[in-house]
């Protein structure tokens, strides 16, 4: 292969692990654990690296590799919403994949060695991976399942940073899991209705062409009040992170009652979407320093 063949390859692998996507699983994880171990230690490096990179590359990767056949018909695919990636690299994918994660895992396993609970996040958590897209499991196909696993993929780095550093679960540190999961779900919810179409003409099932698309909206939209109740449970002033629900809700209105011939419409939204992650991530990092200045983590 040659210098050129491989920086085309690298190219494409990091546009299969969807860059735009990193922060949401990494920072989860440095959050939570910084938050309650109070120091940057050589887990909080190993672990934020591994969810930021080789995670996300192992989660879409396999996604692109299994999906090959769909996404092909799928207009949105080939860019930042995904790789095309051509069956040559296929396997350098699954194998690179598992090569780069393999040790992160190893070492994250041994810097948990004295919470043996963390095993058990790490493990529910690659096997999540894996199950959404990987042939003979493919959660992805199995509405509601899908989009309970999409979540999770989400969530449980946080889990797994509350349970390597040790962290007591309060009634609040519950609440805001529950509702980062109700996010979760709602925002693969909404993602699905985009595809509606071409899932359909590839036979590949998910909550959306179950449902269809104006009650997966509505579900997503529901979904995404409910994190804001869930948090206005929380103690002040973390009860403020209620009100990032608000501009998901209100991005996705206009396609409330879009039907399924009009379901690709829904991608204009899902283009905010992306840019909303970051502006309310912005926030919810402001008022987690304000909520550590004034030792609600302590």
């Amino acid at each position: 292969m040659t210098m050129t063949e491989n920086r085309s390859t690298i190219r494409t692998l990091l546009l299969a692990s969807r860059p735009l996507s990193w922060i949401n699983t990494a920072f989860p994880f440095a959050a939570v654990y910084f938050l309650t171990v109070g120091t940057i230690d050589v887990a909080l490096v190993v672990g934020t690296l591994f969810f930021l990179v080789p995670y996300n590359l192992a989660m879409y990767g396999v996604n692109d590799v299994y999906d090959y056949e769909s996404d092909l018909a799928n207009p949105r695919k080939g860019g930042a919403e995904g790789a095309k990636l051509p069956p040559a690299l296929h396997r350098t994918t699954l194998v690179v994949a598992a090569a780069l994660s393999a040790p992160f895992v190893i070492a994250l396993v041994v810097l948990g060695a004295d919470r043996p609970s963390s095993w058990l996040v790490l493990a529910a958590s690659l096997f999540a991976v894996l199950a959404y897209s990987a042939k003979g499991l493919r959660f992805k196909e199995i509405p509601i399942l899908d989009s309970i696993t999409s979540s999770f993929h989400f969530v449980s780095p946080a889990l797994y940073a509350i349970a390597l550093a040790g962290t007591t679960v309060t009634p609040a540190i519950t609440l805001t899991m529950i509702a980062f999961f109700c996010w979760g779900m709602a925002s693969h919810a909404f993602g699905a209705v985009q595809d509606i179409v071409p899932d359909r003409e590839a036979g590949i099932g998910s909550i959306a062409t179950v449902f269809g698309a104006a009650a997966t909206v509505r579900l997503a939209a529901g979904l995404w009040a409910l994190a804001g109740v869930l948090m206005l449970f929380a103690p002040w002033p973390a009860n403020l992170a209620a009100l990032a629900a608000l501009p998901y809700i209100v991005s996705v209105a206009p396609y409330l009652n879009v039907d399924d011939a009009h379901s690709a419409d829904a991608n204009r939204a899902w283009r905010r979407f992306l840019a909303i992650n970051y502006v309310v991530g912005f926030a919810v990092t402001m008022l987690l320093i304000l909520c550590a200045a004034m030792g609600l983590f302590s």
